[in-house]
């Protein structure tokens, strides 16, 4: 057994066993494999692949999330995270990949075909273009990203994925309170409500990392998102 990824699950509660230890191992070998050809992610060292991605994509799991069955997109994925971890760690779950790098595509493609997964998706586009497909639209119990992006900015392109009653799990890491004060109004606009932050101890670090629940309660406004680009050059206030 790999230590530390299993006292990681063990310091968050979550069941690992020989596949899902199976699973992660392939995933690493691909990734830095991949990673020579394609920018993937800085992070080279395997102790701080598991950490830094493996671990810190799982932490939003708990006990009734581990075997729950909903849909979930990943939106700007880039190497699969969170996306490929939650679903090794729960099947059940049908993810949906979306990147707008082609060649990161491949290589999640690449993953997907090598880990055996069923009930994935992969997508290669932008956010503001997926988020007014109407096969896109508010059909997502769950969207996650840990793309680097304030969270007015964030909110546009993922809430309107997120069907009513649903939500968007935004991984952070910074000091993010004034952050969150400023972009309440804008999640307001898209429908949404910031329920909680979670914060969770990194296993293995003294990192604790923090991830903004936004509640999905009202339909989004058909405006929403805005053109590509748009949100980022002129953020929702």
């Amino acid at each position: 057994m790999i230590k530390t990824l299993e006292n990681g699950f063990k310091q968050l509660n979550i069941p690992y066993d020989s596949r899902i230890e199976s699973k992660f191992i392939k995933y690493l070998k691909l990734l830095k494999e991949w990673n020579q050809k394609i920018n993937i992610t800085s992070i080279e060292d395997d102790e701080e692949i598991y950490v830094k991605h493996f671990l810190d994509s799982i932490l939003l799991l708990d006990g009734v999330s581990i075997d729950e069955k909903k849909s979930i997109i990943d939106v700007g994925t880039g190497g699969g995270f969170p996306g490929y971890p939650l679903k090794i760690v729960n099947n059940n779950y049908e993810v949906t990949l979306l990147d707008s790098l082609r060649k990161r595509i491949e290589f999640l493609t690449e993953v997907k075909k090598e880990l055996e997964f069923d009930n994935i998706e992969l997508i290669h586009g932008r956010a503001e273009d997926f988020g007014q497909n109407k096969n896109y639209r508010e059909k997502f119990d769950i969207c996650v990203s840990r793309a680097v992006a304030p969270l007015n900015v964030l909110s546009e392109y993922c809430l309107p994925f997120v069907k009513k009653g649903g939500y968007f799990a935004a991984y952070k890491s910074e000091n993010i309170s004034q952050e969150i004060l400023s972009s309440e109004n804008a999640v307001k606009k898209l429908g949404g409500k910031i329920r909680e932050v979670k914060e969770i101890n990194l296993p293995g670090t003294d990192i604790v990392r923090k991830i903004v629940i936004i509640e999905k309660c009202e339909p989004t406004n058909l405006k929403y998102p805005r053109k590509a680009g748009k949100p980022s050059k002129d953020p929702l206030v």
